[in-house]
Parts: C-alpha cells; structure tokens; sequence
C-alpha cells in the first residue's frame, strides 16, 4: 500500500471513530433523559453505536469495489435496508443477551425496535450517501486526470510532429542549394555542408523545453551561416536584442522558421541586396520578437500567404502556452513584419 492510499485508510478510520463518538455520546444521553441509568445507557449506546459505525465501515468498502451505475438505484436502496434490518437485528440479540435480567429494559428494547429501525436507517443512509458520493468523486478526478494526461500526449505528439515537418522541410531546401554549388563553387558546397551538419547536430539535442534566447539566437546564427553560403553580400542580417531579453525563455527552434520565411519573402523574387532585422525586446514582461523583410507584393511568392513556417510556429505557440493570439503580420511601405509574444518566466 502506497503513502496516499495510507493516508486515505487514516482518514477513514479517523471519520469513523467521530461518528462512532458522536452517535455514542448522543444514544447515551437520550436514554438518560428517558430514566435509564448511566449503566444501561452506556451498554446500549456503545452496542447501538459501534453496530451502526460497523455497517457503515461496510458500506464503506463495497462502495469502494463497486459503484452501481445510475439504472441500479434499486440496488442500493436494497442493500441500505438489508443493511439496517441486520443491523437492528443484532442490536436487539445483543442487547436482551446483555439484559436479561432487566424485565423493564428487555421491553423497551422490544417497542423501541421501529424507532432503532428508523434512525439507523438514516444514519447508514447517509453514511451511505457520503461514502458513495466521495468514491465517485474520487472516479471523476481519476477520469479527469486521465483526459488531461491524454490531451497532454496528444499535445506532445503534435509538437514532435511539427518538429518532424520542420527539420526536413529546411533540410530540403538547404540540400538543393548545396547541390547548386557543388558545380560552381565546392569550397562553399563544403562549407555550407559543414554548416548544416552543425545546425543539425544541434536541432537534435533540441526538445520542447523552453531555453534562453540567448541560446536560440546561437542557434540562429548557424542557420543565418548556412543561408549566408547561399545568398552571400545578398543577404544582410541585423539582430538588436536588449541585454536584458537574452535571459528570457522560448520554445526552441522558434526564430528559424520565421527567418527563413523572412528570407524567402524578401530574396527569392529580387536580385537586390536585402536586409533583415530581428529584434528582441521586454514588452510588459514577455518578450517581443520582431521580424522584419522587404517584400514585392507583385510577386507570386508574396501572393501565397506566411506558408508552413509561420504556420508552424503559431501552431506551436497555440499548444505550448494556449493563446493564438502570440503571432502577428502586418505590412506596412513593402515591408513584411512578423511579431511574436512569448510569455514567460527569467532563467537566472
């Protein structure tokens, strides 16, 4: 037996010495106040009161392997007056057994038995009542804890799988470039190579755990080397991040995504030099993280919407904190904007 179910047997019994107490003392003072003396009130209390804690100890425990379900009333109102009836039934034998040889007291026992029927009756019914209440209370937290950890696992596995979609879909395009290069320039065919391996041997030690962004902004920086490979002086990264925002935490693995949609908006459809900006900042105690990319919205590109990216990473933030409202785009003078909230706690 385990700790909680020590404490939960503790408690039970700990209930019924109460109630035990309770009916005792009450029993023995009603026939006191009838004209019986402390001898026979204290016998008959004690008797009446540990017969009905004992049925109630029964109930107890058949409640606790068997709930009735609710076409099975009957069956509990049966089982409520078996109950009573056996338990007035000792009550009367032990007691005449005990006072046989008082005349007055074997005739009370005898004309009392309807009253006796009556209040053990209710009090095993409500013993009843509460001992079944408190163990389908018990199912309905079980139950409960059961949906939460499913929905938990339901979660997690979603979040793997986005992580699954994530690392072949950016594997995709940088193995492409990498085979653009090899006829043209190996040596950066084989830097950008040595690049990916890097950025994934890290993506691989990666989990769903919140991190510095410090270390995200490590992590970026192997992707921005790989991309650099590819564009060259094309591509121009600003990153401006208050000293403070680098002890903030966030999911994993979260700027990639939105930086690679930065560079696909912002170089794909241009032979122009383009800059990207990351910005970090305390906004109200969480931190904002601020994309921004030039864009063409005559392009075809620009007419496709944020695409798996950033879809992704709203998906992510929906699940990991449960808000849809931490991403948002806008446009403004041909510059797409991609804003991120990422409540949180600072890792000392």
């Amino acid at each position: 037996m385990n700790k909680p179910e020590l404490m939960l047997s503790k408690n039970r019994w700990i209930i019924f010495i109460l109630w035990w107490t309770f009916l005792a003392v009450v029993h023995s003072a009603v026939l006191v106040w009838l004209g019986f003396s402390y001898r026979i009130s204290f016998i008959d209390s004690i008797v009446s009161a540990t017969l009905i804690v004992l049925c109630g100890h029964v109930t107890s425990n058949f409640y606790r392997f068997y709930q009735p379900g609710k076409t099975n009333r009957f069956y509990r109102l049966l089982w409520g007056l078996a109950l009573t009836v056996a338990c007035v039934a000792a009550q009367r034998y032990t007691l005449l057994y005990l006072m046989k040889y008082e005349a007055s007291y074997s005739t009370f026992v005898e004309q009392s038995l309807p009253v006796r029927f009556l209040f053990s009756l209710l009090i095993i019914a409500f013993m009843t009542l509460i001992t079944w209440l408190s163990a389908y209370w018990r199912e309905q937290q079980e139950k409960e804890a059961r949906k939460v950890s499913a929905e938990n696992f339901v979660k997690e596995a979603e979040l793997a799988r986005l992580r699954l979609q994530l690392q072949p879909h950016f594997l995709f395009n940088s193995l492409n470039s990498v085979n653009a290069l090899i006829g043209a320039n190996p040596a950066e065919a084989r830097k950008m190579i040595q690049e990916l391996s890097d950025f994934m041997r890290m993506t691989l030690r990666k989990d769903d755990q919140l991190i510095l962004f410090s270390e995200e902004l490590n992590h970026l920086q192997l992707y921005l080397n790989i991309e650099k490979v590819r564009f060259g002086h094309r591509l121009e990264i600003i990153i401006e991040v208050e000293e403070e925002c680098k002890r903030f935490l966030l999911p994993p693995l979260l700027l990639q995504p939105i930086v690679e949609n930065a560079i696909k908006f912002g170089l794909y459809n241009t032979t122009e030099n383009v800059e990207i900006k990351v910005t970090g900042k305390n906004k109200n105690g969480m931190l904002e993280i601020i994309t921004e990319n030039p864009f063409d919205d005559n392009s075809s590109s620009a007419q496709k919407g944020t695409g798996f990216g950033l879809s992704s990473v709203q998906r992510r933030l929906q699940l990991l904190f449960g808000r849809n409202d931490l991403l948002k785009t806008s446009e403004r003078e041909r510059i797409f904007q991609t804003t991120i909230l990422i409540p949180q706690k600072t890792k000392n």
